[in-house]
């Protein structure tokens, strides 16, 4: 009976708010764009595209061809595998006992990282869902190692790997744990499944290679620093997320009441039932090895650019960290204690949830791409008029916009330096543009900017033509003030992400030329967007 109200209660908590006003946001854009693909024409095109492995593309294609494509569909699928995730992490918890099963489920169906992720369309879902039922057998095999939860094992751990690319970090820190475990009753089968692995890793160095030499400007987001570290706990263990995009460089950034309350007692009080766990157990001290080798890798690779350090990058080791933190919580002996504990952590996560318009079932898609098509209608542009989109291409915002009536031009991540200057592509500029582009920055004018805005819009303006430019402030939010400071100083300058000031003055460039040619006639901001429109007067 516990656990069926348990499952309810978890449901509960991923359905509210879960229609998103804003629509999908870019990475979930991205997640429907592949999966609506044909298989032969597309689909597999999209996933080669992308950073992350095919099989969760293939679950929501199984789902939309099913029950279709609606923004709400989409986001059940994720709930879909949340609420399976309460489950699994009930049986892995009763590897254990029943205390540590009904704790460990209760604290996966209030957290609210993963009622953040079961409402969004993207992989972390599933994620986790994997990474429990690789918990749950992990914990059978090494109490019980039989050739069933070996197989277990082998599965969960696969579809982790087919659905993460970077969850053979996972998988690896997880196989030591088993092979140090029970090293003792099957010596030879770990020496050869340690050799088996040294030639399947010599086999996978092209992908390896790929993987840590693919350019792209997602490094350039944030700079690791140990806060990250501490925002990747108070994501796992409160209800106050901090690290889902980037998080600030400093961990007491804005230290309120709420903060204090809602962020860092349960926080605190998850460290105790965590050290508790490990006191008691020296099993529960590897399993946390695997959590402390996975931030590891994760920090190590954001300190060397190849990622953003973020606590959804490291979701596989959270069934972990619940499994360690219920068997901490279940195990004080003291009974008005222990109880006292695990309900102060308990409403305070289920009453953030509720409570604050922050929570995770509350957080806005600020980035949503709905949100353009609102701005497009807002507009009342006529037939012919023409769009400029800043920092994506046309073809994010094809679910909610028919663009048919419309003369389209986007100055995107992927385009950009094409429109900066002569004889720059991408390549240069991933490598480059830092140098090449701070004299750009600094000119007052760009002439070949300036006429490339000419050539492509204004002399194709007719009068009462307007033109609409949609810009994402998220990426573009230096003024020219603040453009000339970072650029007067090498250390500011050096640490600021390039994407940032690319589109900061690109938004500055465009509205001073159209300025000059057309008149203002409109202006909304919504989200984290903005539209401004552009007129040529009969006179």
């Amino acid at each position: 009976m516990g656990i069926i109200l348990t499952v309810i209660a978890g449901l509960i908590l991923r359905l509210i708010c879960i229609d998103k006003a804003e629509g999908l946001w870019n990475d979930e854009y991205v997640s429907w764009f592949i999966a609506s693909q044909p298989f032969t024409n597309g689909f597999l095109e999209g996933i080669l595209s992308q950073c992350h492995m095919p099989f969760y593309y293939l679950y929501l294609k199984c789902f939309m061809k099913v029950f279709g494509q609606s923004d709400l569909l989409l986001r059940l699928t994720s709930v879909f595998a949340g609420v399976l995730s309460i489950i699994a992490m009930y049986y892995a918890g009763l590897v254990k006992n029943k205390k540590t099963a009904l704790i460990a489920s209760g604290f996966t169906a209030i957290s609210g990282f993963l009622i953040y992720y079961s409402q969004e369309v993207r992989i972390y879902s599933v994620l986790f869902l994997f990474s429990a039922l690789s918990l749950m057998y992990t914990l059978k095999l090494v109490k019980n190692p039989t050739k069933t939860n070996l197989a277990g094992l082998i599965l969960s751990d696969f579809l982790i790997m087919f659905t993460h690319t970077i969850g053979f970090v996972y998988v690896f820190f997880n196989l030591v744990y088993i092979s140090i475990a029970l090293f003792k009753q099957f010596k030879k089968g770990i020496i050869a499944l340690w050799c088996s692995i040294t030639v399947l890793g010599f086999l996978s160095s092209p992908l390896l290679l790929k993987i840590f030499t693919t350019q792209s400007f997602s490094q350039w987001w944030g700079s690791f620093t140990l806060s990250k570290i501490g925002f990747l706990f108070t994501d796992y263990f409160s209800p106050y997320l901090t690290n889902l995009v980037n998080a600030p460089d400093k961990f007491f950034y804005h230290v309120t009441v709420g903060f204090l309350i809602f962020c860092m007692i349960p926080t605190i009080i998850a460290f105790i039932w965590l050290a508790k766990s490990m006191i008691k157990e020296k099993q529960n001290r590897y399993l946390f090895g695997i959590c402390i080798g996975v931030i590891a890798i994760l920090a190590i690779a954001s300190i060397c650019g190849k990622l953003v350090f973020i606590t959804k990058y490291s979701i596989e080791i959270y069934p972990i960290l619940l499994f360690l933190i219920a068997y901490g919580a279940g195990d004080i002996n003291n009974k008005i204690l222990r109880n006292s504990l695990i309900a102060i952590y308990c409403i305070l996560c289920i009453g953030y949830n509720f409570v604050s318009p922050v929570a995770a079932p509350r957080i806005k898609r600020a980035q949503g791409h709905k949100i353009v098509a609102d701005l497009i209608e807002h507009a009342s542009l006529k037939k012919g008029d023409f769009i400029i989109l800043e920092y994506y291409p046309q073809s994010r915002f094809k679910k909610y916009v028919n663009f048919s009536d419309y003369n389209v031009i986007s100055i995107d991540k992927g385009n950009f330096a094409q429109y900066l200057s002569m004889n720059m592509d991408y390549n240069k500029a991933y490598k480059n543009g830092k140098e090449v582009y701070r004299q750009t920055f600094m000119a007052d004018s760009n002439y070949y900017f300036t006429q490339k805005l000419i050539d492509e819009v204004i002399s194709k303006v007719k009068p009462g033509q307007s033109v609409l430019v949609i810009m994402m402030n998220g990426v573009a939010f230096y003024s020219p003030t603040a453009m000339k400071e970072i650029l007067n100083n090498d250390t500011i300058y050096e640490k600021t992400p390039l994407l940032f000031m690319v589109f900061s003055y690109v938004k500055t460039q465009v509205f001073v030329v159209l300025s000059q040619a057309l008149a203002v006639s409109r202006f909304e901001s919504k989200g984290d967007w903005s539209a401004i429109k552009f007129t040529k007067l009969n006179n």
